[in-house]
């Protein structure tokens, strides 16, 4: 099977695309190469790819693709925050015309990259695929819109799939620092405190990418009956927790490290747990590897092995710092297109 990977140079795409050749899939990628001087450890896998922004992808780019896994897109809160037209034209926009273009093209299956940050502020209890949705930002809404737009493109040669992440973690050759467990874990080796941004309540699932990229490959080989125009969440069993209950298990993790609440901090209504036991049912041959706790002591080890500098996790291992000051010196422009692609 021939997939396009889009977005295959970025934080969950680097590790998918060696994740997807290990599993014997004939990997392409796309990508704008946005993060591409955003390096940590190991350098990215080598596939065929296309220099391509997402928005730009033409019916020829897709000529002998079986399948599409499609990660390309303003892919944290606080980018769509800050432009937020730029967040629709991107993650939605293109994402829907990608579909469009694929169908046309013969691609026989579509999995979207889509987010449990859909679930937004939902404390009462457990969510399922079949709760109530309470987005809180133009990322989770953005997400929110390509489902709806690709339900409706599902037929009997085309099969959209919707795959809701939990919050990510995890080493990559494109790291994000801003994502909670890799920012915990990257402020107490680096600084010595483990540095709570709220109050620490909050709820999230959690996921390593290794096993978002496993539940990709486990969705594109699953039988088409069993996953056509479905909504699953990729999480795993038992792995929700508070905020402070990660930053404790970091704190005993990094030697010589402390909780210390932000000068800023401030309460998060993002708050939400998963239940993921939908995908387990239907797709059987999905399996999860890692364990928060695992999770945790990889980031320790990663940061200790590769010596990371303060400048670069305060800089350009965190998006909307690099993003800002890619613009501020005129390599990107304010809609996140590229100045210079030959660099």
């Amino acid at each position: 099977m021939r997939v396009l990977v889009t977005g295959h140079n970025g934080y969950i795409g680097s590790v998918m695309t060696g994740v997807l050749q290990r599993e014997g899939f004939d990997v392409v990628g796309l990508d704008s190469y946005l993060y591409s001087r955003c390096t940590f450890g190991p350098d990215v896998p080598d596939v065929p790819a296309l220099r391509k922004d997402v928005r730009d992808i033409e019916l020829s780019d897709l000529e002998g693709i079986d399948a599409i896994c499609h990660l390309a897109g303003i892919s944290n809160d606080p980018v769509g925050d800050l432009i937020e037209d730029v967040t629709y034209e991107i993650n939605h926009l293109a994402s829907t015309r990608l579909a469009r273009l694929a169908r046309r093209a013969g691609v026989k299956r579509f999995v979207f990259s889509s987010s449990c940050s859909i679930y937004g502020a939902s404390p009462g209890g457990v969510v399922d695929e079949e709760s109530p949705i309470n987005p809180v930002t133009a990322y989770g809404w953005s997400k929110i819109r390509v489902e709806e737009d690709l339900r409706s493109l599902a037929d009997d040669d085309f099969s959209p799939v919707f795959l809701r992440n939990a919050t990510a973690y995890g080493a990559s050759p494109r790291l994000r620092a801003d994502l909670v467990i890799n920012n915990l874990v990257g402020y107490a080796v680096l600084q010595g405190t483990v540095l709570m941004k709220s109050d620490g309540s909050p709820w999230r699932p959690l996921i390593h990418i290794e096993d978002i990229s496993r539940a990709f490959a486990a969705v594109l080989r699953a039988p088409r009956e069993k996953i056509h125009n479905q909504v699953f969440n990729v999480a795993v069993p038992g792995e929700n927790y508070q905020i402070r209950e990660l930053a404790q298990l970091v704190e005993k993790t990094v030697p010589n490290s402390r909780i210390e609440l932000a000068e800023e901090a401030g309460p998060d209504i993002r708050d939400y747990r998963v239940d993921p036991s939908k995908i387990f049912e239907a797709v059987p041959e999905f399996r999860p590897q890692w364990t928060v706790d695992a999770g945790v002591e990889e980031m320790y080890r990663s940061f200790i092995e590769y010596g990371t500098p303060e400048e670069d996790f305060l800089g350009k291992l965190l998006r909307i710092r690099w993003l800002l000051q890619e613009q501020s010196e005129g390599r990107i422009t304010r809609n996140l297109r590229m100045v210079d692609t030959d660099r």
